[in-house]
């Protein structure tokens, strides 16, 4: 989903200790690219930052999020970048544009299905992580793209799909659909381009995913 030009390339974080921190990849779309926030704001960087220097922890060497990118765009874009960033741990969070885009269920599916297949093979059920699909709809602007009632519809139902996917390879997933909705009533949790989620709610987001992600790092 794209509000403004996309364009943001991988970016490396210095959060986190090389030496002790599981290589840590983020993919996805603009809601981890995090459009309209500072890049400290983004809740995968908020995520490192949250689970301290203790280890094991996490080293974001890269985020390869990109506004407006699907399912597909995923593997013919993101995944590839994989064999040289050389993950120890991913996050995928992606079906947004799918929506928009409407892209048929099915096909959805089947993109899905071979991300995470793929980052099951290079890194292990248990060093992957699903975070859902934000309700846009409640936003500002969230009316340019798409009859709100029926978006909403359609975003639950790719985070059915991904999630059932994610728990029958053994994935970790987190819910953040519900915290999204609060955007409707709170405006502090939405970016300044009335679309995105603000630094604020992606903050409530790794409330949720800090002690998943520190049950998977067994601490």
């Amino acid at each position: 989903m794209t509000s403004q030009p996309p364009g943001e390339g991988p970016t490396a974080s210095t959060t986190g200790d090389a030496t002790r921190g599981l290589r840590y990849v983020a993919l996805g779309d603009s809601f981890t690219i995090g459009t309209s926030v500072e890049p400290d704001a983004r809740w995968p960087n908020q995520l490192v930052h949250a689970l301290g220097p203790d280890a094991p922890t996490l080293e974001l060497v890269a985020n390869v999020g990109v506004n407006g990118f699907t399912s597909r765009d995923v593997i013919d874009v993101e995944l590839p970048q994989l064999q040289g960033l050389r993950p120890e741990f991913v996050s995928l969070l992606v079906g947004v544009n799918d929506v928009v885009q409407r892209v048929p269920a099915e096909t959805f599916r089947r993109n899905a299905t071979t991300i995470l297949d793929d980052l099951v093979v290079r890194v292990g059920a248990g060093r992957v992580l699903v975070v859902t699909t934000p309700d846009y709809t409640v936003t500002p602007a969230g009316a340019d793209y798409g009859d709100p009632a029926t978006q909403a519809a359609a975003i639950r139902e790719v985070n059915r799909v991904i999630e059932e996917l994610a728990v029958a390879r053994g994935i970790a997933v987190v819910d953040v659909y519900e915290v999204s909705l609060r955007a409707g009533a709170d405006r502090s949790l939405v970016a300044g381009d009335g679309l995105h989620p603000s630094g604020a709610q992606y903050a409530l987001w790794v409330e949720r995913i800090l002690p998943v992600v520190e049950r998977l790092l067994g601490r």
